[in-house]
C-alpha cells in the first residue's frame, strides 16, 4: 500500500511543527519556598549515587541521602549542585555513622535560584564554598 499525503513535508518543520523558533526567557510566576510546618528544608545535591538517590547537603547543615520523589522522578533531571527541597524522614531513627534519609520533592530552575539569590532567601550555609563535593 502507499502512504497517502505529500511526501517530505513531515521532515522539514522540526519537531512538533515549531520550526526555528527559539524559546523565550522563562517567566517566573511564583516561587516555591519549602514549609517549615511539614519539615521541608532547603538542600543542595552533591553526589549522585545512582538508581533514584543521590547525597545532598541539607541547611541544618547534615549530609543525607535523598530519594527522588515519584510524581517528579521522570519528569524532571536532577544533577550535582542542583538546588532542591528536601523533606527528612523522621520515622527514621538516627544511627551513629550512617547517613539519614529524606525525600526530594522540588528543584529549582536556574531562573527561580536568581531570583531566590537576589531576594537572599537561600541560607548562607548552602553557599557552594562552604559545601564539601
Amino acid at each position: 500500500m502507499a502512504k497517502k499525503g505529500k511526501p517530505g513535508k513531515r521532515g522539514k518543520r522540526g519537531k512538533g511543527g515549531r520550526g526555528g523558533k527559539g524559546y523565550g526567557a522563562p517567566v517566573i510566576t511564583r516561587v516555591k519556598f519549602p514549609s517549615k510546618r511539614l519539615g521541608e528544608m532547603f538542600a543542595i545535591v552533591v553526589e549522585i549515587l545512582g538508581g533514584e538517590r543521590m547525597r545532598v547537603f541539607c541547611e541544618d547543615g547534615k549530609h543525607r541521602i535523598g530519594r527522588i520523589r515519584g510524581k517528579i522522578k521522570k519528569r524532571v533531571w536532577v544533577r550535582r549542585g542542583d538546588l532542591v527541597i528536601v523533606n527528612p524522614w523522621e520515622w527514621e531513627t538516627e544511627v551513629q555513622g550512617k547517613l539519614g534519609k529524606c525525600e526530594i520533592s522540588w528543584r529549582y530552575t536556574r531562573a527561580e535560584i536568581s531570583w531566590l539569590e537576589r531576594n537572599r532567601k537561600i541560607p548562607q550555609i548552602l553557599d557552594i564554598d562552604n559545601i564539601s563535593f
